[in-house]
């Protein structure tokens, strides 16, 4: 039997997931590690923590396989920003690694703004000006460890994106690559050239040799025995970021499919095709995959506050006790009773761009029970999802073909349903389990030419778990209308 070992490699742990060629989830194993808060607003990870977990992870998945003779070969999926700098000669990290939630970077982006470079990075990078993203990370490393910038302009350290540490360290120095993916979210790659931009690269004062090979996500990107786990080399093929990869593993292959995970918050992401296009205010242009000589780009946004609103109703509140009962309790009332809660706990994001806004509930009567404040809830969650996505296909002159959904809240039957009248488009929920390593291992199959192309790996998807839109347009008009209105209330004050 062949096995495919996709690293899942995120924020709080590595994890080997375990497939077949037919695409069978088999096995996994997850590897937890610590999280470093040196300063407030500061976060770090020990890069050669990561490195050991992962062996261990890919150890233990090895050994739960009762096969006589298996063969192997790996893949890799990883938290995307995070980024490492290490000297080449010695193979160690000169710091521990910058994670995308680390604020390190706020004054370099800061002086970057007020230099005016917003509109060149974003028509390069297709980003904003943010810490969030690789780049500030790696010039504070350069201007603040000791030695470090000397050593860089000396040619002696590399950076990378876990991906390409991770393969730098299995390859035992012999590849220092990354996919475009990863590439496109670190502010310094040029996403119509696909390679680094020099004057981004300069901007940020980073040399140019300190950088991976870029390459496509279905690419074969080394050979590595892991640490001697196996007699012969294995090959690492096929690796992209975790919301790439979902996106792939949901296999949103064609322009108008979109993904959106539902969590705290909620993660959108949708297939824009062949053409990198400006984003809209506030959001993002990234590769979303490449693969079989073509690249497909994406616009990305996230939502502050989706399942957080029904845990802030259970824990805060107290109106429900687990996030379960909510679905009951929306559906004991025939309607929303003209209620709206607008949960701007955090602000409104995309595409209003209000950071002091206040949530707020609106149009209560003497008439107003539970049974509307938990359908005001829920229908919340399927506003702003809408609201993301009309600004995302509009922009980019795309006719929203499929949402594909995962995530809790996604078995709640009554959001599912209100989210695929809201959007008047199929909702497909995903039985992918594991869906960023899923994407990894797709692309591990096509650079191994385990398949030939992309229609034989869409076959493979067997969930027809679809939702239909079934409002007609002047009822989703009026609710709509009555959310935006909503909206304008909480602008206002």
């Amino acid at each position: 039997m062949r096995y495919i070992i996709a690293v899942d490699q995120s924020t709080s742990a590595t994890k080997a997931v375990l497939f077949d060629e037919h695409c069978h989830l088999v096995c996994r194993k997850n590897v937890p590690h610590k999280q470093y808060y040196p300063q407030p607003g500061w976060v770090e990870h020990d890069a050669e923590e990561i490195y050991h977990n992962m062996i261990e992870a890919i150890r233990e998945v090895v050994d739960a396989v009762d096969d006589d003779a298996p063969s192997y070969s790996l893949a890799i999926t990883n938290q995307r920003e995070t980024v490492v700098v290490w000297n080449r000669l010695t193979g160690k990290p000169v710091y521990n690694a910058v994670v995308w939630q680390c604020q390190r970077g706020a004054a370099i982006c800061n002086d970057l703004r007020e230099r005016g470079y917003t509109d060149m990075i974003r028509e390069r990078s297709g980003l904003l000006i943010d810490p969030y993203f690789a780049a500030s990370g790696v010039k504070w490393i350069l201007d603040n460890v000791s030695g470090a910038r000397e050593a860089a302009d000396k040619g002696e350290l590399l950076m990378g994106t876990i991906d390409t540490w991770l393969v730098w360290k299995l390859t035992e120095g012999r590849a220092h690559v990354t996919d475009y993916t990863n590439a496109s979210r670190t502010m310094l790659f040029n996403i119509h050239t696909l390679d680094w931009d020099d004057d981004l690269l300069r901007l940020l004062t980073i040399p140019r040799s300190m950088m991976a090979k870029p390459m496509p996500c279905d690419s074969v990107f080394g050979e590595t025995t892991v640490e001697g786990l196996f007699d012969s080399p294995v090959v690492i093929a096929g690796m992209l970021g975790d919301s790439h990869g979902a996106l792939a593993g949901q296999m949103c292959f064609e322009a108008g499919m979109g993904k959106a995970t539902y969590g705290t918050g909620s993660s959108v992401m949708v297939n824009i095709g062949e053409k990198p296009i400006d984003a809209p205010e506030g959001l993002v242009t990234s590769v979303g995959f490449a693969a079989q000589g073509k690249v497909y780009y994406a616009f990305e946004g996230n939502i502050h506050c989706t399942g957080a609103t029904i845990k802030w109703m259970t824990d805060n509140l107290h109106l429900i006790e687990s996030p379960s009962e909510i679905e009951k309790f929306a559906v004991s009332v025939p309607d929303n009773g003209g209620v709206y809660l607008v949960p701007a706990f955090a602000g409104l994001g995309a595409p209003w761009w209000n950071s002091k806004a206040k949530a707020m509930i609106c149009g209560m009567t003497l008439a107003t029970e539970k049974g509307h404040i938990c359908r005001a809830a829920l229908e919340a969650i399927a506003y702003q999802i809408k609201d993301l996505v009309d600004l995302m296909t509009s922009h980019a002159g795309i006719t929203l073909k499929e949402l594909r959904v995962d995530g809790g809240p996604t078995n709640n039957k009554f959001l599912m349903q209100f989210q695929a009248d809201m959007l008047n488009a199929c909702i497909n929920r995903s039985d992918v389990e594991e869906a960023s390593a899923m994407g990894a291992v797709i692309m591990n199959g096509l650079a191994r030419k385990v398949w030939n192309n992309i229609d034989e790996v869409a076959a493979l998807r067997k969930s027809d778990n679809r939702i239909y839109p079934s409002m007609d347009d002047s009822e989703r008009d009026h609710l709509y209308a009555g959310w935006t209105e909503a909206i304008h209330t909480v602008n206002r004050k």
